[in-house]
């Protein structure tokens, strides 16, 4: 077990050189979602991802995201897609059925269209909670969802190349 008083190795970063990746980002509960776009954009730029290979596509919410994310990877222009948004429970039961739509519809974007896409959508309880999850550094799932995003583009690289299928 790691003792909290150590230093906190981290994991080098995948290369995202030569890599395309879209953003999908929601409007909605936008104080949150500029921040998880800023923290993906980070973690894009240093993987080392040129700042015109990553395309940014905003829609109205996050329910939309699902939509815009199919229509990005089946352009065949992207290796990854980053799917960001924030969905903060209120008082009815819109909250479930918005968060369990966008999670079904991230997921079969994903297996419709083969291209990597990755959830860094935030669905709390509170603003507050929201705000923790999008801290301007390394905890930010921003910028998470785009590391993410760049190890599936590299394992679906390996896994359509010959060599991967014998």
């Amino acid at each position: 077990m790691r003792n909290p008083t150590d230093p906190v190795l981290e994991a080098p970063l995948p290369d995202a050189r030569a890599m395309r990746v879209a953003l999908v980002v929601s409007r909605f509960n936008e104080d949150i979602t500029t921040r998880l776009r800023d923290g993906a954009v980070e973690a894009l730029t240093v993987a080392g991802a040129a700042a015109e290979a990553i395309e940014i596509f905003e829609v109205p919410g996050a329910f939309e995201i699902p939509w815009a994310a199919r229509a990005a990877a089946s352009t065949g222009r992207f290796e990854a897609v980053v799917c960001l948004g924030c969905v903060i429970r209120g008082e009815t039961y819109h909250f479930e059925v918005i968060a369990d739509a966008i999670a079904q519809g991230v997921t079969a974007a994903a297996g419709e269209t083969g291209i990597p896409i990755t959830f860094g959508v935030l669905t709390t309880d509170t603003l507050e909670q929201a705000l923790a999850r999008a801290a301007m550094d390394r905890t930010n799932k921003g910028w998470e969802a785009a590391i993410a995003a760049i190890e599936m583009a590299h394992l679906a690289r390996r896994l359509a190349a010959p060599e991967a299928a014998s």
